[in-house]
This record gives C-alpha cells, structure tokens and sequence, in this order.
C-alpha cells in the first residue's frame, strides 16, 4: 500500500460521525428493547427480538469498518418505515416511542451517511497527492 493511501489517525469530523452513528444506534437498540418489554408493550413482548439486528453492527461501527455504515445507511430504513407506521397508528406512549424512534433513526443514517463521505472525500484527496 502507498503511504499516500495509508490510513491515518481519524478526523474531528470523523470521530464526530462515528461516535454519533455508534451511541445512537445503541440507544435505538435500547430504545427498541425496552419499548416491547415493559414501556408499551406489544402482545406478549415478542417484538422485542427487533432490537437484535442494532447489535450487529455496533462492533463495526465502532471499528470504523466502511461497509458497515454503507450496510446500516440502507437496513435502518427499515426502523424509519416501522416507526412512522407505528406512530399513526398507535396513541399515548407508544406514539411517542415510535416517534422517537423515527428520529433516532434518521439521527443514524445522517450519521452513517457523513461517515461514508467524509471517508471518501480523504481517499480521494489522499489519491490524488
């Protein structure tokens, strides 16, 4: 590998976006725990297992793994998507949670998003020098 393309420490800018995208995502996994255990539950709390997939990726995130963030930028549309749907159809707390979880989620993909480019951006640069 050149020493031009040679990972170097990471950006303010960098380890902004990563710290933002880790906590939040841990915090939305929290979130989607707690919700279907004993905040406003659904059913017999089964819905709880949706809080399992915000696991995986932590690890990657917080190595700061490329695919990782490209990978959750596209599967946390699918927390957008359960929250907005949940958020017109249910009242009180679980409004309010699934709301939450909108913008928990929307927090994650800017995040990721700022990461992906912020990252190519410097591989560009570092390129071309």
């Amino acid at each position: 590998m050149s020493p031009a393309l040679e990972r170097t420490e990471p950006t303010a800018a960098e380890r902004l976006s990563r710290q933002l995208a880790f906590f939040s995502t841990a915090l939305l996994c929290v979130l989607c725990a707690a919700w279907e255990l004993w905040l406003a539950p659904t059913g017999r709390g089964t819905l709880a297992i949706k809080a399992l997939p915000l696991l995986l990726p932590l690890p990657g995130l917080w190595r700061y793994r490329m695919y990782t963030y490209r990978a959750l930028a596209l599967f946390i549309w699918l927390y957008v998507l359960e929250g907005l749907v949940r958020s017109t159809s249910e009242s009180g707390a679980g409004q309010w949670l699934a709301l939450t979880e909108v913008v928990l989620s929307v927090v994650i993909f800017t995040a990721c998003t700022a990461q992906i480019r912020q990252r190519l951006a410097a591989a560009k640069v570092a390129e071309s020098a």
